[in-house]
């Protein structure tokens, strides 16, 4: 690589910008450094499937961040100019440039970053991985054998490698935070702005991005929320922290993710704050199950009307993955009243886990149950069609219950498991309180830093527990 590919490569979007500002370096110069990075590992990681670098040479970025080089995911979010296939056969095949930008990418744009690339999901982003049968598998750089989670997994893959600082992603099961669990990142899921409960699937869906640091977090939430940033450098006080380090039903989880847990616990205590067993008894609630599935099968079949609208034709089952055929299906089901009973339950649900927030001000949880699985893991079936989904739940129980409640987490790699991979924390604190969260991911960040802690990209036959 060029020097200054190399030279800017682990460095953040503040420090990125600020060459820029300074006038050290270009805003062309950061893009062609950014391109040559994609160029060089995107290979052993297909994290960047659709690649746009003569609009990013031929862009004119002004603001903060100008020139600072972004990759947009690809999934239901447009980018004028570019193709977005939300990781489906038929629309890879048939998917037209947008004529606009969508409302974060408009912002993002105004701030200066400049967009390489869209970058790798699952189809609709149904599971916590980056492999569709669109466009393969997305590997993690810290083993290529893995996978990075998802669904913002190419994200991630290509911020952990460094081949940019940051890249935009959506959650709405945990689609930021479970990446970045998986790849050593900063994954943050901003408050809903409408309130608790949610009336269909698409009110589950956040976004922002993944980072390196929490500065970049706050300041692009900042952007995205048209607000000054998070003052990071105010103290939050003492806190109370519950602390979860089991499934919520009490089961064991993985002992690496269960350490990662208590340990940034002892790290909380050693800032002061007050930690103690405890979490909001809800989340245990096995009756809950059959609401949620008739809410995320009837939200598929809302996606499927709208591949079709897209199309311009029927959807057939070769447009799509065996899951979200069958999740299709099965939502085509669901009676007026079934969702009306899922809505509701969604609600009651919320309420009963946001009450908890009264006398806490912050759950503490690992991000995922286990470390990040093999690539492939979570791949449709067609002889067990649900299976992927199954299998997520077990992988990823902690991080749904957030995007129902419309609360804010982060995921912050904080640990690293007797394998040498990244495993993270994740933080959730009551609706609306970003301030309180980011500070206190702060000052984690400050006690035991991982801006060091960097993937050498290889390619591992061993086993990981």
């Amino acid at each position: 690589m060029t020097s200054l590919a190399e030279q800017t490569r682990w460095l953040d979007v503040t420090e990125q910008a600020a060459l820029v500002a300074s006038g050290e370096v270009k805003a062309g110069e950061l893009v062609e450094a950014a391109i040559e990075r994609i160029e060089r590992f995107d290979p052993a990681l297909g994290a960047v499937p659709l690649r746009y670098f003569d609009q990013a040479r031929e862009a004119d970025p002004a603001g903060p961040l100008a020139g600072v080089p972004f990759l947009v995911k690809d999934l239901f979010t447009e980018v004028a100019g570019q193709v977005c296939t939300n990781g489906n056969v038929a629309l890879k095949a048939s998917a037209r440039p947008a004529p606009a930008d969508s409302p974060l990418v408009a912002r993002f744009r105004a701030a200066g970053l400049v967009f390489a690339g869209r970058t790798a999901c699952s189809e609709f982003g149904t599971v916590p991985a980056a492999e569709s049968a669109a466009w393969g598998a997305t590997r993690n750089p810290w083993d290529t054998v893995l996978s990075p989670g998802g669904s913002s997994g190419g994200a991630a893959a290509a911020v952990a490698a460094g081949m940019v600082p940051a890249a935009h992603g959506t959650d709405a099961a945990g689609s930021i935070r479970i990446p970045a669990s998986c790849c050593g990142l900063v994954g943050f899921k901003p408050s809903r702005t409408s309130g608790q409960g949610a009336s269909s699937v698409w009110d589950l869906i956040s976004e922002l991005a993944v980072t390196r640091s929490v500065r970049d977090t706050a300041l692009l939430l900042g952007i995205a929320r048209d607000d000054t940033a998070v003052e990071l450098g105010v103290a939050p006080g003492r806190l109370r922290v519950g602390l979860l380090d089991t499934r919520p039903d009490g089961a064991p989880v993985h002992a690496d993710c269960a350490e990662a847990a208590r340990s940034a616990a002892r790290l909380l205590e050693s800032l002061g704050h007050h930690v103690e067993p405890g979490f909001p008894a809800a989340l245990g609630d096995s009756t809950l199950d059959g609401l949620f599935a008739a809410f995320w099968t009837s939200g598929m079949a809302s996606v499927l009307g709208e591949l079709g609208r897209q199309l311009g034709r029927e959807v057939t089952e070769a447009d799509v993955e065996p899951l979200n055929w069958t999740l299709g299906a099965l939502g085509a089901e669901v009676t007026a009243a079934d969702r009306q009973a899922a809505v509701d339950g969604v609600a009651g649900f919320a309420r009963s886990v946001v009450d908890w927030w009264a006398d806490h001000d912050l759950l503490l949880t690992p991000t995922l149950a286990e470390p990040p699985l093999p690539a492939g893991a979570l791949s449709s079936d067609p002889a067990d069609p649900l299976a992927p989904l199954g299998r997520a739940q077990q992988f990823a129980p902690f991080t749904p219950f957030a995007n129902f409640t419309g609360q804010p987490a982060i995921s912050l790699p904080l640990h690293t498991s007797s394998a040498g991979l990244p495993i993270g924390v994740q933080l959730v604190a009551a609706p609306g309180r970003e301030d309180m969260l980011l500070r206190v991911a702060a000052q984690l960040e400050a006690v035991a830093p991982w801006r060091d802690r960097r993937p050498d990209i290889r390619r591992a036959s061993g086993t990981h527990g």
